[in-house]
């Protein structure tokens, strides 16, 4: 496999932490904006940079498709006024090209940050709601010179991959678990070793764009614990990336994902600077550390984290302190994005359903959520580059059986449409319990 060797230059001017990054995209944002300025004078700074709202978006696609009207309509249509992700999917090299170039020029044509989202790995999603993708390395990576060729010299924000690490074919973590994901038609001796080989492609090629800025796949703080997810990081090539992507299509709480990444950047530099292991790395499955006298407890994902919390499972000051404590004068610098499209409620807890179920599958369209924080670039958190919503709200997360035979989902009493289909009832939800409200 042939790459692209990234400056690291690059991966060094991150270090002095968010305030540089984001000025960087800002100064990305005003390339060819600013007019000429006399030699005495110096020249203004360039405007902050404004996320792209596609005017040909799926959501657009879902109101001409399905002839919306009345309040589903108006959802739609104020869902479509916000900044979303385009996904990108399949097709071939060329076509992939065609497409990405489609939205680069479009977004550039409007002074504007597009973001993208790359989701066409083989065994993605392990053949489940969202199943498909390339067939092979060598098809995955030609796919992926063509998406990057797309952008050219444009901006962009790459999410690369969801689920694209938290779902492996035929992987053992770094605790040597075996992981549920064996598909019969992958190699189990080579699949995993294949899966890192990708990304790491797409991470170089995609980061020697001048404009481009590419996270990978950091799941959720529900998913992988900080250790765990940090070794994968590592190895897909997060060094040479600009971060990692939080939440992807989940509906954890903005609090929560933020700590979660703050752990996971500590951990980054704990394992690369600072001389320490794996796991050394305080995570969420068990939060002690100097500031509670190290009586640590699994943290609950229903309420929100902060330090100090009452609520011991909600306090982040145990592994904050453990944090602090290990890497003394060592800053953490690797940065992240987080979905923030559909948690404005937080995640549903299945205890609080009529039913039981063999698998709530909450992940699932589960009801009652409302979408969060707008898309921004500028967060006021040190390591959080933005706030995304990568997940297009009011498309299905897929058929939810919740553990049934189906064809109902039986916390809805209705059948689900297919993954990435318009759901009206879900976007009603979402729109009706936006926190903030969408106004």
């Amino acid at each position: 496999m042939s790459v692209v060797t990234r400056p690291t230059s690059r991966r060094a001017a991150r270090g002095a932490g968010a305030r540089r990054r984001l000025a960087a995209v800002a100064a990305l944002a005003g390339l060819g904006l600013l007019g000429a300025s006399s030699a005495a004078a110096s020249p203004p700074p360039p405007p902050d940079p404004a996320l792209w709202v596609n005017p040909d978006s799926t959501t657009l696609e879902h109101v001409a498709e399905l002839g919306l009207t009345g309040d589903a309509r108006d959802d739609a249509l104020a869902l479509a006024g916000v900044p979303s992700a385009s996904w990108f999917t399949g097709g071939t090299p060329r076509e992939v090209k065609q497409q990405v170039k489609e939205v680069a020029v479009g977004a550039h044509a409007a002074g504007e940050v597009p973001l993208l989202v790359a989701y066409n790995l083989p065994f993605r999603d392990c053949a489940q709601y969202s199943a498909g993708g390339a067939t092979s390395l060598e098809e995955y990576t030609a796919w992926i010179d063509g998406f990057a060729k797309g952008i050219g010299n444009k901006q962009a924000i790459v999410v690369l991959e969801p689920d694209g690490l938290g779902i492996i074919p035929w992987y053992t973590t770094v605790e040597g678990t075996k992981e549920w994901c064996q598909p019969a038609e992958a190699d189990p001796e080579t699949a995993a070793a294949e899966r890192f080989a990708m990304l790491n492609h797409a991470v170089d090629t995609l980061g020697a764009l001048p404009g481009t800025k590419v996270y990978l796949d950091g799941t959720n703080t529900k998913w992988l614990n900080v250790g765990d997810n940090t070794d994968r990081l590592l190895k897909a090539g997060v060094e040479r990336a600009d971060g990692f992507f939080l939440n992807a299509s989940n509906y954890q709480y903005t609090e929560n994902s933020v700590a979660y990444g703050r752990w996971i950047s500590s951990c980054l530099a704990l394992v690369t600077q600072a001389g320490g292991a794996l796991g050394d790395c305080g995570n969420q499955y068990w939060n002690g550390g100097p500031a509670n006298g190290w009586e640590g407890v699994e943290m609950s994902h229903y309420g929100r984290w902060t330090s100090g919390d009452p609520d011991p499972a909600l306090d982040t000051a145990g592994v904050d302190s453990r944090y602090a404590e290990q890497l003394g004068g060592v800053e953490p610098t690797t940065g992240f994005v987080v979905d923030t499209s559909r948690n404005g409620q937080g995640p549903w807890d299945p205890a609080t359903s009529e039913h039981t179920y063999a698998d709530a599958e909450d992940w699932c369209n589960p009801p009652g959520r409302g979408l969060g924080v707008r898309p921004t670039l500028d967060t006021g958190e040190p390591l959080v580059d933005a706030y995304l919503w990568i997940k297009v709200p009011g498309e299905s997360d897929g058929q939810c059986f919740r553990g049934t035979g189906g064809p109902l989902d039986p916390e809805r009493g209705m059948v689900d449409p297919p993954a990435g289909q318009w759901f009206v009832e879900q976007a009603d939800e979402l729109v009706d319990l936006a926190a903030p409200p969408l106004g």
